[in-house]
């Protein structure tokens, strides 16, 4: 009370300041006091509202509190009434405990009366038992199948029967059949159980054999669907029945459920495994895998049209045996061809089991026949060999094939290189060309491999010829090295016991390029436009080294060429030959025999080799008079000179018309150079030197100013101010190369002049 009265002081005074505080701020003027009665009556009639919802707020409390204790005095008189009829039915129940006990004894004895009533009462039956399971037993081992489940279910029915006998009716206390009395009763019907076990190994042999039956007398597999549905109906028939007497806890007859028609399918199951299992299986590994899958192939069809006109009549529709018998066919194929995917298999085996899966498999002559495709569904059991899988081996074919590849195109190369020493030459083909056999080997075995592969996918061709193209550039690299050291062998031997057919299987190997850049471009057409940038890089590689190898070819054709022209270029631009034209003839008749030769090679090489066989005469031509065998000391000379060099180019033009080289004109023709070079030699006046100097510049911007020199050199009559001023303006112009231009004077080196002494050379003491 003392909190109350020091709160209720508090909030008194807390009001008392907030007035105050109102109050100060209302009239804090004089003239406010005016509107002091408006204040007053306004504060009044709160006071009055605020009084007023107390008192109702109290009242309504009040009378919730006197309704409250009116139901609690009810709710004590209503427990007053319940606590003695309680003592009343407690003092019943103890003047009935005695006559309980009395009633317990007389249940004892009914139900003990009740089961002997039942042994009496099956006595005829139990002696039968042993007899029946006997005779039931000789109807099994006989296959009389039918007969043997109707004793075995009549048996079933007395063992069930005579257990409900003794247990009494459900729900009745103390009727629960005791465990040695149920162990009784099984162990006097156990004949039963081995009855069970007998008949369902004759029935599932019986089923495993059922495709072999169904040929000869499907009978005993007609009654084994018959037991199976019979055997199903008894199943559901007691799972029913525990359903529906579920809050009694009925226990279910022994073995049940059997799920017999479970078992079928996985009878089923087991026996297309052991038939496929035994078809061709020991010769499955190695070169007989091919015949394995074709065996396969057979046994599945003529199993399923066994089914599908024998097997789908004995059973019922809902089966669906051809759909079962299918997924079990699917279920081991894919077992089996994953077994048979993880062995170490060759390129021909690994090409079976592809050709098989992806083609064979789902054609026509087997899963895609039209009244199987309703039957099977691919998606839901998923392919024979995964897409992983199937990588897998497809990778592992073309691993293989490069093997056999590299194998045979290194055997080519040898035979190849063995050819070339042989005393006769190459083989001509119908063209007049010359060849050997490794470009059709290669290009034959390429082909083969792509057009194998072809049968399985795109995809898989594409991989080959991928590989084929590799493989065949590391081949175009050894056959490169392979010209590199036959060129090297040939000039070390030249001296003592040269190859006459050198020249002959040059020109094969460059022919030989050019067959195998036939096939490598057919094998890049094939790629297709779609993989033509994937596989750009590895397209250009094979084609970049066959114009590697060409090349060198070509190189060392034109080495040879110029090593039969060597001795006669001795003798040119001597004094020999100004007096005598025969080196000259000597020459053109070297060029004569080597471009029939060049007759024997493919286009654009033969124009090839033509045209370098035109370059380098003229070249060497050049170079051999920057060597200043001959400088002139006189104008006769010079005339003389500048003559003869003008009718060599005649007459090397000539040659060359002959055999078809020189379809170009003077600008670009090589052999217009010689007749430049004697045009300025036989210029009369040295001061217009600079003019035919500036022509010849405009024609050949790549020479120099040494070549100049010694072509001034060779006239022996410039002065010495001509000479600086033609020198001032070779370095003053110095023009560009234009596009296309081959440079000529790059490959002619100037010999350096030998410095002159003032004093002799003597060894020095």
């Amino acid at each position: 009370e003392e909190i109350n009265l020091l709160k209720l002081e508090r909030a008194e005074c807390l009001a008392r300041g907030a007035a105050l505080k109102w109050a100060s701020g209302v009239f804090c003027r004089p003239e406010h006091l005016e509107r002091l009665g408006q204040y007053r009556k306004r504060e009044s009639q709160r006071t009055a509202s605020i009084h007023s919802r107390l008192k109702s707020v109290v009242q309504s409390y009040l009378e919730g509190v006197d309704w409250g204790l009116g139901q609690l005095r009810e709710a004590r008189a209503e427990l007053r009434e319940v606590s003695h009829d309680l003592h009343k039915a407690d003092l019943e129940s103890r003047k009935n405990s005695e006559e309980v006990t009395t009633l317990e004894t007389l249940r004892e004895i009914s139900v003990s009366h009740r089961q002997l009533l039942a042994a009496v009462s099956n006595l005829p039956r139990l002696y039968k038992v042993r007899s029946m399971v006997l005779e039931t037993e000789r109807l099994v081992e006989s296959r009389r199948l039918l007969e043997a489940h109707a004793r075995l279910m009549e048996l079933e029915r007395w063992q069930d029967e005579v257990l409900q006998q003794l247990q009494g009716p459900r729900g009745l206390p103390g009727t629960r059949l005791t465990s040695e009395d149920e162990e009784l009763v099984r162990n006097y019907f156990s004949g039963v159980g081995r009855l069970v076990d007998a008949l369902a190994k004759e029935l599932w042999a019986v089923v495993g054999s059922g495709l072999s039956l169904a040929c000869q007398n499907p009978t005993l597999f007609v009654s084994a669907v018959r037991i199976v549905e019979r055997e199903e109906a008894l199943d559901q028939m007691f799972l029913e029945e525990r359903r529906s007497t579920s809050g009694q806890n009925t226990p279910m007859p022994p073995g049940r459920p059997r799920c017999w028609r479970d078992r079928f399918f996985k009878v089923m199951e087991e026996a297309v495994s052991a038939r496929f299992r035994s078809v061709s299986y020991l010769h499955t590994r190695g070169p007989g895998l091919a015949s394995h899958l074709s065996a396969l192939q057979h046994c599945i069809m003529g199993d399923l049209s066994t089914v599908r006109h024998f097997l789908e009549q004995c059973v019922p529709s809902h089966y669906r045996l051809t759909r079962a018998y299918l997924r079990f066919c699917h279920q081991f194929l894919q077992n089996h061809l994953g077994l048979v995917s993880g062995w170490e298999l060759e390129g021909g085996e690994i090409f079976a089991v592809l050709n098989w899966v992806l083609h064979i498999y789902n054609s026509s002559e087997m899963m895609g026949e039209p009244a199987l495709v309703v039957e099977l569904d691919i998606d839901d059991m998923g392919p024979l060999i995964s897409q992983e899988g199937l990588e897998q081996l497809q990778n592992k074919y073309v691993q293989k094939v490069r093997k056999s590849v590299s194998e045979w195109m290194h055997k080519a190369l040898e035979v190849e290189l063995t050819d070339w020493q042989r005393d006769q030459e190459p083989d001509i083909d119908h063209e007049g060309c010359y060849h050997t056999s490794l470009p059709t080997i290669i290009a034959q075995m390429l082909e083969e491999n792509a057009r194998v592969a072809l049968m399985i996918s795109e995809s898989l061709r594409d991989q080959t010829i991928q590989m084929g193209l590799y493989e065949m550039e590391n081949l175009l690299s050894r056959f490169r090295d392979a010209i590199i050291a036959f060129g090297k062998e040939h000039r070390r031997d030249s001296a003592i016991n040269s190859n006459k057919f050198y020249l002959h299987y040059l020109l094969a190997c460059i022919n030989n390029c050019i067959i195998l850049k036939t096939s490598t471009e057919s094998l890049q057409q094939q790629l297709g436009s779609f993989h033509s940038n994937r596989y750009s890089r590895i397209s250009l590689g094979p084609l970049a080294a066959l114009d590697r190898a060409v090349r060198k070819a070509c190189r060392l054709v034109m080495d040879h060429l110029l090593f039969e022209l060597q001795p006669h270029l001795q003798e040119l631009l001597s004094r020999t030959w100004l007096d005598q034209g025969e080196v000259t003839q000597n020459m053109c008749g070297v060029l004569e025999r080597h471009c029939e030769f060049y007759n024997r090679v493919r286009q654009p090489c033969r124009q090839r080799l033509k045209e370098e066989c035109q370059w380098l005469t003229v070249v060497e031509y050049v170079r051999t008079l920057m060597q200043k065998r001959v400088v002139c000391k006189n104008s006769d000379e010079r005339n003389q000179l500048a003559q003869r060099m003008t009718q060599d180019t005649q007459q090397l033009r000539d040659h060359l018309q002959s055999m078809e080289t020189d379809g170009t004109t003077d600008e670009v023709n090589p052999t217009a150079l010689i007749t430049a070079l004697a045009d300025i030699i036989s210029l009369k006046d040295p001061n217009m030197l600079i003019l035919m100097i500036s022509e010849l510049v405009s024609k050949y911007p790549d020479i120099s100013e040494e070549h100049v020199s010694v072509l001034m050199d060779v006239r022996g009559d410039v002065p010495k101010d001509v000479r600086k001023s033609v020198l001032d303006f070779l370095e003053q112009s110095a023009p560009p190369l234009p596009q296309g231009y081959r440079p000529i004077f790059t490959e002619i080196l100037v010999p350096s002049s030998r410095i002159q002494f003032c004093l002799p050379t003597a060894k020095c003491t």
